[in-house]
């Protein structure tokens, strides 16, 4: 496997629409960077947040996911509670190649914070808007900002296609549009 370059990310956005819309190169202007990176694509946060509340005592049940565990907001700045975590999405729409992995790093400035982005890998074959999860591990309010980058997509290509794609498979979150939500 190798790592994507700049270029390659470059070709792949331009001419195979594998990310959309796509900036070319790094824009910061006064925000948190995104946009084309060296080896990697800094990827926005769009302004629709789900934030977790307990206001109902739920228990989180990956199986039987409580959607009112959440409130929704659709925001420039998004603040989460202390020890707690908002669900997001990405302004880019992806679409990944049949041989390509891509993985998903917070961005330092948020880091620096107290804040935690996690995605799981893009799998080959899949497309959609990505969700992104904001953890504040810190005990304060912290903000995301909407429309500025949240972190950063690296593209490791393999030797080869794979047997079976996510699309192969018909993955339940193909094609995901919005913030989504568990699904079984």
């Amino acid at each position: 496997m190798s790592i994507m370059s700049d270029r390659w990310i470059r070709d792949a956005a331009r001419n195979h629409a594998m990310i959309e819309p796509f900036e070319d190169g790094q824009r910061r202007e006064g925000m948190i960077s995104y946009g084309l990176s060296s080896y990697g694509y800094d990827a926005r946060v769009a302004d629709e947040f789900k934030i977790f509340t307990n206001v109902d005592s739920a228990v989180v049940d990956p199986k039987n996911f409580a959607a009112n565990s959440f409130v929704d907001r659709k925001t420039d700045v998004c603040v989460i509670p202390p020890n707690s975590f908002a669900l997001a999405r990405t302004v880019e729409y992806f679409r990944v190649p049949d041989d390509v992995l891509v993985i998903c790093l917070g961005k330092s400035t948020y880091a620096r914070c107290g804040i935690i982005v996690n995605v799981t890998p893009l799998e080959p074959g899949w497309e959609g808007h990505v969700t992104l999860e904001f953890s504040n591990t810190t005990p304060l309010p912290a903000k995301v900002y909407a429309n500025e980058g949240a972190c950063q997509f690296l593209f490791l290509q393999g030797n080869e296609r794979c047997e079976t794609t996510y699309a192969d498979r018909a993955g339940k979150y193909m094609g995901q549009r919005g913030v989504t939500l568990p699904r079984l």
